[in-house]
């Protein structure tokens, strides 16, 4: 019998982390939303998976779970309900909930999952409030299982290029990050309700920006000054926010901002600036076509697939017990600190300091 060839997994600073053989049974995932983003990116990409396999559907329709079920292979009997969810409990095929819908949703998802014996994977934002952020945590960690937030840009060859480039002085001392993301939100979309999506903009593309901030630096923001705008008499902004500018201060002197709307006609870039260079990113934080220049040079990087990248992930944590989780509920939770920080800031117009 031929030996088993092991996957490497390295972290975003290149370092080795744990290994898993390929004749390992995948990990089983079931996707638990049928949306617009898991029909046309987390499904079509998990063909390019090596630990992971969709296993089991959750979804609140009929149809949906006809239709995908049959396009993707998954039998009659892993389709199940949002109300007939808990039989997965019996179903030891299923080791990942991975969910997949509006963030005022997760809450409770995450802690059926974990109650019925299952890993989580769920979508970013992860939650309306830091309370429900911490009762997802909670209850992972009661069930022994893992918990991991899809921030996909971690797992991005891009991004974690500029993120080494950044952490080895590349552009010599930081002194500014600059982020700006935005598009038009139309009428009657989920994002639009505050209760299923949480906030506006800045909960949504602007989670981003935050992010980007967050690993490109490696620091954590200590204050925070914003202010939130929205047009007037657009029905759309009834309930959430249009257009946020924010003014993030870090502990070594770093100065970052984040702008974002709802209003825009489409934009997606940061730019670092240091005492020794500049990094500018089009589409930074997009599906494809990345364009990262270093001054006028073009930044060229090993290609990848940031969703496969991630689920793997998870799944290699999973199956080798390593605590190694690259983007855990943790990293989800203080994203929802910060961005209730900003709301506090635009509210009040004062800065609001960070712990």
């Amino acid at each position: 019998m031929a030996s088993a060839a092991a996957v490497v997994s390295l972290d975003p600073s290149g370092n080795l982390c744990s290994f898993f053989k390929q004749d390992q049974k995948p990990v089983g995932w079931a996707i638990l939303g049928l949306g617009s983003y898991a029909t046309t990116q987390i499904l079509p990409n998990m063909r390019y998976c090596k630990l992971s396999k969709p296993v089991a559907f959750i979804s609140g329709s009929p149809d949906k779970l006809k239709r995908y079920g049959d396009a993707f292979g998954i039998s009659p009997e892993h389709r199940y309900s949002y109300d007939n969810m808990d039989a997965i409990k019996d179903n030891p095929e299923i080791e990942v909930v991975y969910v997949i819908t509006p963030p005022g949703t997760h809450k409770d998802f995450t802690l059926r999952a974990a109650r019925l014996g299952k890993h989580v994977c769920c979508e970013k934002p992860m939650a309306n409030s830091v309370a429900e952020c911490e009762e997802m945590i909670d209850a992972c960690a009661k069930a022994g299982k893992q918990l991991q937030i899809g921030y996909r840009c971690h797992y991005e060859p891009y991004n974690l290029q500029a993120t080494e480039l950044c952490r080895k002085g590349e552009f010599g001392v930081l002194r500014s990050i600059q982020a700006s993301m935005g598009f038009s939100a139309q009428p009657g979309i989920w994002r639009l309700n505050k209760k299923l999506g949480g906030g506006g903009s800045m909960y949504d593309i602007g989670i981003y920006g935050l992010q980007a901030l967050r690993y490109l630096s490696g620091e954590e923001p200590s204050e925070v000054f914003a202010t939130i705008s929205n047009p007037p008499k657009d029905e759309r902004f009834k309930e959430v926010e249009d257009t946020v500018h924010v003014v993030f201060k870090f502990p070594s002197g770093l100065t970052g901002s984040v702008a974002c709307s709802y209003s825009w006609a489409g934009v997606n870039r940061y730019e670092v600036l240091g005492t020794k260079g500049r990094l500018v990113a089009e589409n930074a934080t997009g599906y494809y076509g990345f364009q990262f220049q270093i001054g006028s040079r073009s930044v060229t990087v090993q290609p990848g697939n940031m969703w496969a990248s991630q689920m793997d992930h998870l799944s290699e944590c999973i199956r080798t017990g390593a605590k190694t989780n690259r983007t855990p509920g943790e990293m989800g939770r203080q994203d929802i600190r910060i961005i209730h920080a900003i709301y506090e800031s635009a509210r009040t117009g004062r800065s609001v300091k960070l712990g």
